[in-house]
């Protein structure tokens, strides 16, 4: 899997093997956005045109295209790796909830090559 970036969206890429194509999806945004081609350059140019594409469609009804996210994150996990986070946030002077926001806020950036 792989994951693009442009205005703002970002879709992840993954290979059919039975079609022989590689094909794209939207992750953020309000509605389906999916895609597909041949060539690494095809899908990338693909994803472009579509994003253009849905802005396009958005603003002639009025509708923003961006999905809303409610800012809220539940965590579960074991006692133990409770106590790791615990003491982590309070060696770093934040709490769990701040530390844990930008420890994975971070983590996020890296994984998709956002800065």
């Amino acid at each position: 899997m792989s994951i693009l970036s442009y205005k703002g969206f970002t879709a992840k890429i993954e290979v059919d093997l039975n079609a022989r194509i590689l094909k794209g999806r939207v992750l953020d945004s309000r509605d389906a956005v999916e895609f597909q081609g041949q060539t690494v350059e095809e899908i990338k140019q693909v994803f472009k045109d579509s994003i253009d594409d849905y802005l396009r469609d958005c603003a002639a009804v009025g509708k923003n295209p961006a999905k809303s996210f409610l800012g809220k994150l539940n965590l579960r996990t074991t006692f133990e790796r409770y106590q790791l986070i615990e003491v982590a946030a309070k060696k770093s002077g934040k709490s769990i909830n701040a530390w844990m926001d930008e420890v994975l806020t971070q983590e996020a950036k890296q994984i998709i090559n956002v800065n």
